[in-house]
């Protein structure tokens, strides 16, 4: 769990249930909860961005399992990195993507819902 943040755009309360996901309270008021499947998913990443925009032109290109069903994938840590982002440790191994305030608020899983036709 990660206590209050100060800068502008920065979530007001942070906290990670390593098994059922992230949940993000802003500074507005806004609440979002992140499934631990869903920030695997969409790791900010370099590999991963590939990985979508592929899956995005090539409706035939398969999404690897990594090793972990969504069942058994879980965040093993959280890190503050400086005042602008986090970076979650799976238990798959990842950990290359930083989770930027900004990034955050675009992946909100019931934002992206309601974008969808």
């Amino acid at each position: 769990m990660l206590g209050t943040l100060l800068p502008m755009d920065a979530p007001a309360h942070i906290h990670l249930d390593r098994a059922s996901g992230l949940d993000v309270t802003w500074d507005d008021g806004d609440t979002s909860h992140y499934p631990i499947s869903h920030l695997r998913r969409w790791s900010p990443c370099a590999e991963a961005r590939k990985l979508r925009e592929t899956l995005s032109t090539n409706p035939l290109a398969v999404m690897p399992s990594g090793g972990s069903t969504a069942e058994s994938l879980e965040a093993t840590t959280i890190e503050r990195v400086g005042a602008y982002a986090i970076r979650i440790v799976f238990n798959d191994g990842h950990r290359t993507g930083l989770y930027s305030w900004s990034w955050l608020r675009s992946i909100d899983p019931a934002a992206m819902a309601m974008e969808r036709p």
